[in-house]
């Protein structure tokens, strides 16, 4: 069971952030047998100083049979911006995609949001269920859309990168997180575990590579070590943002 915390960072952030990680503990909590994930004691919650503004950031992370861990990361500098990060690392005996969601936003809008399942097979197609539940979602249209990074090549066909602008289009990617989370969580829990050491291997080498690529982000790196250091840094990304079974 998600336990809540007596203050939590998120009653703070932005109300698409705070209605968003609800959300998701919610479809977890419907969908999956959560356990308890062990956060390294230094890491659950971290507060420093980003150009003079206060920097806090709230780890939550779990457990199930088919997920090593399930991590939401909640943010926030000075008054002015929030961020929610949410990664669904599976076991790797269970060849699914990996969830990834992120919001940036404060001061009245959101400057970027961004949903999807990433495949992990050596082909980086997403296995036919998937592809099949995420075709039959209706359309959903966003004025704004944003180009991913160098290193983007770890999305599907069906990322959603976009501004989302006024209280419609905020609804609009919130639902389609629920669609994308729900449907993961339902697949995950009827797919069957692998048992060739091969094909397991093969997945392992797939989050690894997501892994890999999502360490090459630049700004998330600056800001952390203007805030706590590079090697503080190295170690959060690597043990608590996108670590990976060896």
């Amino acid at each position: 069971m998600i336990k809540s915390h007596p203050v939590s960072l998120r009653e703070q952030q932005y109300p698409l952030i705070h209605d968003l990680a609800n959300c998701i503990e919610s479809v977890w909590q419907n969908n999956l047998d959560l356990s308890p994930y062990q956060v390294p004691e230094d890491l659950g919650y971290v507060e420093g100083a980003l150009e003079g503004e206060r920097l806090v950031i709230e780890n939550h992370c779990y457990s199930t049979p088919q997920f090593r861990k399930l991590h939401l990361e909640l943010a926030r500098v000075g008054n002015g911006l929030d961020i929610l990060h949410c990664v669904m690392f599976p076991n790797p005996e269970y060849a699914i995609p990996i969830f990834g969601a992120d919001l940036v936003g404060g001061r009245g809008s959101i400057s970027a949001a961004i949903i999807d399942l990433s495949p992990v097979h050596p082909e980086r197609a997403l296995p036919p269920s998937y592809h099949k539940a995420l075709s039959a979602l209706p359309p959903i249209h966003f004025d704004q859309t944003r180009e991913l990074p160098e290193w983007g090549d770890i999305f599907s066909d069906f990322c959603l990168f976009v501004r989302p602008i006024g209280d419609r289009e905020e609804a609009a990617f919130l639902e389609r997180v629920r669609d994308f989370l729900t449907l993961h969580c339902q697949l995950a829990v009827n797919t069957t575990p692998l048992t060739s050491p091969s094909e397991i291997a093969q997945i392992l080498a797939g989050q690894r590579y997501y892994c890999e690529k999502q360490q090459q982000n630049d700004k998330t790196r600056r800001v952390l070590e203007k805030s706590f250091g590079a090697e503080w840094t190295e170690r959060y990304m690597t043990t608590m943002l996108f670590d990976y079974a060896s």
